[in-house]
């Protein structure tokens, strides 16, 4: 479980995170029945914490819940995948 509460914004097609006061975030695209996560943009004074991994985890269990398969066109989440072979 992550220490970090995900908010899907559908409306936007993204997944954020706010901490101290910054939002990061992972944006994507819904086609031919997949959720492909375009960019996954964490602010520098936020990186090293764990928070693009989770907005790319709370992502996939998303696309898991409606059906969707992982894709990923986002590099972190193509890396993230790889290292998480139970999301495909």
């Amino acid at each position: 479980m992550s220490k970090y509460q995900v908010i899907h914004k559908p409306e936007d097609r993204r997944f954020e995170i706010w901490e101290n006061g910054a939002v990061a975030y992972a944006e994507y695209y819904v086609h031919d029945g997949a959720l492909d996560i375009l960019h996954t943009i964490v602010p520098f004074h936020l990186e090293g914490r764990g928070i693009g991994s989770a907005l790319v985890k709370g992502a996939y269990d998303w696309a898991r819940e409606e059906g969707l398969e992982p894709a990923a066109t986002c590099r972190f989440a193509y890396l993230w995948l790889r290292r998480h072979p139970e999301y495909n």
